[in-house]
């Protein structure tokens, strides 16, 4: 009798302990389940705010929200287009005749070609639909055509003289650059791009005004056409700023000096009397001439004949802006010429 009641205590806890992992079981399924769920809400969650994201950008004419990441973008700017090439971005429309053949927006036949900026089709602006357009410098005076054309896009003008604070041209060229990369990179989700970027930058203007000596002269001028052409310290093209970010000497300085494209109108005898330690030199035609015969500033410079007693020409302390800087006046173009500057001063 013992022994039957043994066995019959023995089988109900047996089925009590069956019973309960069960119950455990499907305990620890549901709260697996149930976590799944919350994982995947907060995924969709996730997803659905990063697809309408915006970020609030400052630009020449005040707070402009931006898409993040927008899928339709006409970009206007010449400083932006091999930074956005580098960061894979797609254009829609773009200035293709503007665009230095080096950068792959140039050849690309899928990007509607506006032209340039003298006789620039716009309508294809309106045509593309896009979700931002991204004007600056040679389209700056459309900003308020293209705002009418696209009504529903954001137009974002990144002019450099948006800052209040620069007291000189090289603070605003500093300044704009740097605005401008932060800009894009929280526009197009490349924040850690955007900050190497403007890292590289610093590092190159840091090392350009070591290797400056201080007290050397400095000639800056622009080829343009076969001539050779002032570029101004201060207000001269692509040049004149940097006598403010370097605190250059300048061998020559004028009345009345402008920011023409083209450069001041000194006649190279000028230039030569002055007699500088150093001549920079910006090739326009290398940027804009599609003729065969344009001459390399390079072979300008050697066959200029009031040039070459100077002490920059004999002793060969010469140095040329990369080709392309006239049109592809990027933070990379700078990084690159500042880079050049320095290696060659401290030679």
């Amino acid at each position: 009798m013992r022994k039957s009641n043994f066995f019959k205590s023995t089988f109900i806890i047996a089925i009590f302990a069956i019973f309960a992992l069960v119950l455990a079981a499907c305990s620890d399924s549901g709260s697996e389940n149930e976590e799944a769920d919350d994982q995947g809400n907060e995924s969709a969650e996730t997803e659905g705010s990063s697809e309408d994201a915006t970020v609030e950008i400052t630009d020449a004419h005040g707070t402009v929200e931006v898409p993040v990441n927008p899928e339709n973008v006409v970009a206007l700017d010449n400083r932006t287009f091999e930074t956005l090439s580098d960061w894979g971005v797609e254009l829609a429309a773009a200035p293709r005749d503007l665009i230095p053949e080096d950068i792959p927006y140039a050849s690309d036949e899928s990007i509607e070609n506006i032209g340039n900026h003298r006789e620039p089709n716009l309508e294809l602006i309106a045509a593309a639909d896009p979700d931002l357009v991204i004007v600056g410098q040679r389209f700056g005076g459309f900003y308020e055509d293209i705002k009418e054309l696209v009504p529903d896009a954001a137009v974002i003008d990144l002019n450099f003289d948006v800052s209040e604070e620069a007291d000189t041209p090289g603070e605003n060229l500093e300044n704009g650059f740097k605005d401008i990369t932060i800009s894009l990179g929280q526009i197009f989700d490349k924040n850690e791009e955007a900050e190497q970027l403007i890292a590289d930058f610093e590092q190159s203007i840091e090392d350009a005004k070591s290797a400056y000596n201080g007290t050397d002269t400095i000639m800056s001028v622009i080829v343009s056409g076969g001539d050779i052409n002032f570029a101004a310290p201060h207000s001269g093209r692509v040049w004149g700023p940097l006598y403010d970010i370097f605190d250059w000497t300048p061998a020559l300085e004028i009345d009345q000096a402008s920011a023409d494209h083209q450069g001041d109108d000194v006649s190279v005898e000028a230039i030569a009397e002055t007699d500088p330690d150093w001549l920079f030199v910006m090739d326009r035609d290398a940027a804009v001439s599609s003729e065969e015969e344009a001459s390399p500033a390079q072979d300008v410079i050697d066959n200029a004949p009031a040039l070459q007693n100077t002490k920059a020409v004999s002793e060969g302390q010469i140095v040329y802006a990369p080709a392309d800087t006239y049109t592809n006046e990027s933070i990379q173009t700078f990084t690159k010429l500042f880079e050049d500057l320095a290696e060659t001063l401290a030679e």
